[in-house]
């Protein structure tokens, strides 16, 4: 996690000097705005990665003396056929779409149906042929 911090903090830096360049430069505050925002955003994220890397032990990725066969083993489990992702990916577009040109109704639509695929996604492996009794 301390290179993903790293990445992070480096983007809220380049950010944050951005804006204040951009801000005396033109002195447009939107832009200025965006990129202040953007850093803070970034910043939250780099935060969030630094402050669970050190409550984690050190993975590979974040030795230096670590070889190829240290990140080798189990990395979880992921569903060799699915169909969920697919619906779940249709929901949200549904619901992107309901908000982009504010169509309450299929706001309505679009939110059951991502309730739904939310939900067959999470207990896909808990109920049906595929439930492990």
């Amino acid at each position: 996690m301390k290179v993903e911090a790293l990445i992070f903090n480096l983007i809220t830096v380049f950010c944050l000097v951005t804006a204040v360049v951009y801000g005396i430069w033109s002195r447009e505050p939107i832009g200025t705005t965006a990129l202040a925002l953007s850093g803070g955003l970034t910043a939250l994220i780099g935060g969030f990665f630094w402050f669970v890397s050190r409550r984690i032990d050190a993975r590979p990725e974040d030795r230096k003396d670590a070889e190829i066969a240290d990140g080798a083993g189990e990395l979880g489990f992921f569903s060799p056929a699915s169909y969920w992702p697919f619906g779940l990916a249709f929901s949200a577009g549904i619901m992107g779409l309901a908000l982009a040109f504010w169509y309450p109704w299929l706001v309505l639509i679009g939110a059951v149906a991502l309730i739904v695929t939310i939900g067959g996604l999470l207990f896909e492996y808990y109920v049906g042929q595929n439930a492990h009794s």
